[in-house]
């Protein structure tokens, strides 16, 4: 993770009673800054084109020009040309095969690590990972790989549930998963809840929204850090 890198991770691109990312729009126009130009990646959903239209809409609605990448004609030449890069939720297995697939991870790590600044909602912010390996989502279409962008050296781990004390539910929870993780893999693992999402800038992590995040690391109990808190430590145990 560069120090000039500019990363924003966001659980969830909507919340109950809103519409498309209307809880994070202030977070997004005062991250995007002077930026004009966005290359949205639609490929975690089916319909790209309805996805794309969707994007584009409100982030017009925001002061910003979208382009999507699977309209492109060459969308390596697009990562060179944009200002900011999108990556939209949806299924994250279907995402990361469409970008392998397509050869964009490497481009797209060149371009953030250049300073370009890079949204990823849900899916998007999955794959803003090391790997795929702790996203909730079923492996609909499978990649080569679980290897992902690698722009954080963390595991994201979106839509965090709490367990319910109160369910007769006897299935996984999230939590166990994430510890059944950690005993096959050493990276820790950020559990992001609905509204809160993750900035980076100058080589420092700050969890933002309005509740907390659950920390997994193996060997340590799992931890809760509050909102404004610096997630920087968060790298690979040894």
């Amino acid at each position: 993770m560069r120090a000039s890198s500019r990363i924003l991770l966001i659980s969830n691109s909507t919340v109950h009673g809103r519409s498309y990312l209307d809880h994070v729009e202030q977070e997004i126009k005062t991250f995007l800054g002077p930026a004009e130009t966005v290359l949205f990646f639609p490929f975690a959903l089916y319909d790209r084109d309805d996805y794309a239209s969707k994007a584009k809409a409100r982030f017009v609605a925001i002061g910003y020009s979208l382009e999507s990448a699977h309209a492109t004609n060459n969308p390596k030449k697009a990562i060179e040309q944009t200002d900011a890069i999108f990556i939209g939720g949806g299924n994250t297995f279907r995402l990361l095969k469409a970008l392998q697939d397509l050869e964009l991870l490497e481009p797209i790590r060149r371009k953030v690590k250049s300073g370009a600044p890079y949204i990823g909602s849900s899916a998007g912010s999955n794959v803003a990972g090391p790997t795929i390996k702790t996203t909730k989502d079923m492996p609909i279409v499978q990649p080569r790989s679980f290897d992902s962008l690698g722009l954080v050296p963390f595991q994201i781990s979106p839509h965090y549930l709490d367990p319910d004390a109160n369910s007769t539910h006897m299935g996984e929870t999230q939590e166990e998963r994430i510890m059944q993780y950690l005993e096959e893999n050493d990276l820790p693992v950020v559990g992001l809840r609905e509204v809160t999402m993750l900035r980076v800038n100058n080589g420092t992590v700050t969890l933002l929204g309005s509740t907390t995040a659950r920390i997994f690391q193996r060997g340590v109990a799992p931890t809760e850090v509050a909102p404004g808190s610096d997630l920087t430590a968060a790298r690979r145990t040894q």
